[in-house]
């Protein structure tokens, strides 16, 4: 039974202490000790003052930092969570563990900030993010938003602003003009930007224009105080107003004041107020009206808004937006909308194409769920779902479904016979549209969720998502009958062509305990065989020590079970020699591992000399007690170290036993 159906009374806590119990008490406390560390960190790092203080006790410390644009902010925050790959490549760790299989498209975006940070025209331009729906164009902006409210936090990260000012500007636009020369003489940076309409207002009315006695205090982002990030939700376009980006007049406050036109009376709550100095994020963009478009652009391009009885109003702020394939196709065919894609900078945010990478993403979305926790899946239910879904995601061209298999295997990094991996790059450049549509993660997470509640065993074999999902496809009335019948199709080769090679795999070293060694052993001779064939030789029998010829039986046997041709086993048997005269030169041993396609060459081999032992073992109706044994030995071996329990792992045996029986 799994760890987490087990359950644990207090009485059995105490009487029978089990191990992890203490851990579990010791992880609590070290939890608590965590959340209180953090918020003595936060509290700490406030600070308030006037500009004159400002100027002598902070501001020197870091002027660069201190007068970044939210550009350049954004990109601080990215590298100071940033670090080298092994290729040498800038990766952010605020991404890897979370977004999975979509690097190219993290790179794209990584680069965006970087070059907009540097000053060029790229920091001009709203970046849109484009992609089918459940890509992880949201999970990116989140990201983004999350890692800027933890930064804000740092030192490095530290922001100030001017005290009660409603787009918490800063503190340097209080320089007039004619100083800041002499501020760039002296400090070394550019101040760029005017202050608003409202701290002009105070600063005459409250300080008499004095810009030192100015408060300013350190500002932290945070979403839901709406500081540095701002989010705008498109609504009815007939009721949708532009005050929900740039705000209104505050009726309330008019007979205050006197007057409609004073910064005082106006109510700055708009989106693109609580975004500045961070980033706004527009959802579904080109949903909204063209008016807003033009009003986000212009402030992308100029950093001003204009709004109605004011000055234009400086704002420095990032504009990701991001919207789905259908909205951008209807947005490209209305010839007024050129000026305004002239100037985004589009990063599409496909589906991955990797099996491996989208089963981490159920197992990311799975492992979140209460429902998902206490239902065990057998470890070949997520990948296989996930090869579905590549399948589905596939040019739908003349290939053969042969083709489309290679290709799923070719997209997640595996070898395959034929094809070299440097290869990989020049197929996706032939279907650049692959991956932006076809199955999303939420489909196949929904079709899990309908599987557990109508499983009382609390246990999920593959087959089990398999019967899952196409009953998700013959429901789902969004998808035509033709579509219907070929991802139908694809289930049956996801079966045929990837679970049930693995499930055999499992099953065969779990009857096997000496597997290991017996296909190093296997694996050695066919070596031996191969060299003697290529050097025209005679080998030493190691039985009755007679020289004979190279066993060409034996090696077509093994070649045969991964489809290696008469006409190309030639080269495949000198690629297998280079690989292996590699590892000797290296000192290594040549190993299953050092060479793919004869690891599944091996196995196989292996698995049809066991045939019969098989079927004794998992197909007997009434087992005796040496039968019994046995399947108990290779259930157990399933459970304790293939990842199924006592339910998936009698399945996969009896699975396997009705593969045999069709061969």
């Amino acid at each position: 039974m799994p760890v987490n159906q087990r359950e644990l009374t207090k009485g059995d806590a105490m009487n029978n202490p089990v191990p992890g119990f203490n851990d579990s008490s010791e992880r609590k406390a070290n939890l608590l000790k965590s959340l209180s560390d953090f918020t003595k960190e936060h509290r700490a790092a406030h600070w308030a003052g006037t500009f004159a203080s400002f100027l002598e006790q902070i501001f020197p410390h870091d002027a660069r930092g201190l007068a970044r644009t939210s550009h350049q902010y954004i990109w601080d925050m990215m590298r100071a969570e940033g670090f080298d790959d092994s290729q040498g490549r800038f990766r952010c760790q605020l991404f890897e563990d979370e977004l999975y299989g979509i690097n190219d498209t993290i790179e794209r975006v990584v680069d965006y900030f970087k070059a907009a940070s540097a000053g060029s025209e790229v920091g001009r331009r709203l970046l849109l993010l484009l992609g089918p729906p459940s890509g992880g164009k949201s999970s990116m902006v989140i990201l983004l938003k999350r890692g800027l409210e933890e930064y804000s936090h740092t030192d490095a990260g530290a922001l100030y602003g001017i005290h009660g000012c409603p787009v918490h500007e800063s503190a340097l636009h209080l320089v007039p003009h004619t100083l800041r020369g002499q501020f760039r003489a002296s400090y070394g940076v550019d101040i760029q930007g005017e202050l608003c309409p409202h701290c002009v207002s105070r600063l005459q009315h409250d300080f008499s224009g004095d810009f030192m006695q100015m408060p300013v205090e350190r500002i932290f982002i945070t979403e839901a105080g709406r500081v540095g990030v701002g989010t705008y939700a498109p609504h009815d376009p007939t009721t949708a107003d532009i005050a929900d980006l740039v705000g209104s007049v505050d009726l309330s406050k008019v007979s205050e004041f006197g007057d409609e036109g004073d910064p005082r009376a106006w109510s700055w709550s708009g989106a693109v107020f609580a975004a500045s100095r961070g980033m706004l994020e527009m959802i579904e963009i080109l949903k909204v009206k063209r008016e807003f478009l033009y009003l986000l652009l212009t402030l992308t391009q100029e950093k001003n808004v204009k709004v109605s009885r004011f000055p234009l109003i400086h704002l420095d702020e990032t504009i990701l937006a991001h919207t789905n394939l259908a909205e951008f196709r209807k947005f490209l065919q209305e010839a007024e909308n050129e000026a305004l894609l002239d100037r985004m900078v589009i990063i599409q945010v496909p589906y991955t194409l990797s099996y491996r990478e989208e089963a981490r993403i159920y197992k990311k979305l799975t492992s979140s769920t209460q429902a998902f926790r206490e239902v065990h899946l057998d470890p070949h239910a997520l990948h296989t779902a996930a090869v579905f879904s590549v399948l589905t995601r596939l040019s739908e061209g003349e290939e053969r479904e042969n083709e489309h298999t290679k290709k799923v295997r070719l997209y997640a990094g595996e070898d395959v016979e034929g094809v070299a991996q440097s290869e990989v790059e020049k197929i996706r450049a032939k279907n650049p549209d692959e991956g932006l549509a076809g199955v999303s993660p939420r489909f196949v997470i929904n079709a899990l969720s309908n599987a557990i509640i109508q499983s009382s065993a609390k246990s999920l074999t593959t087959m089990d998502v398999l019967i899952a999902l196409k009953d998700g496809i013959e429901s789902d009335v969004r998808i035509d009958g033709k579509k219907k019948r070929k991802w139908i199709d694809y289930l049956v080769t996801v079966r045929k062509d990837f679970y049930n090679r693995w499930v055999k795999e499992d099953v065969h070293k779990a009857l096997f305990v000496s597997f290991e060694q017996e296909a190093q052993q296997l694996l050695d001779k066919y070596l031996d065989e191969v060299e003697a064939t290529l050097d025209s030789r005679t080998i030493k029998d190691p039985i009755t020590s007679e020289e004979r010829k190279p066993d060409e039986r034996f090696l077509r046997n093994v070649e045969e079970k991964i489809r290696i041709s008469e006409s190309g086993k030639l080269s495949f048997r000198q690629e297998v020699v280079r690989k292996a005269m590699g590892a000797y030169k290296r000192g290594e041993k040549f190993t299953l591992d050092s060479h793919a396609p004869l690891h599944d060459a091996v196995e196989q081999y292996l698995f049809e000399q066991r045939r019969d032992v098989l079927r004794l073992v998992s197909s007997s109706a009434r087992p005796d007690d040496d039968t019994r044994q046995k399947i108990s030995v290779v259930e157990k071996r399933l459970v304790d170290e293939y990842g199924y329990d006592t339910h998936s792992a009698r399945e996969a045996l009896n699975y396997v036993t009705t593969l045999l029986a069709q061969e």
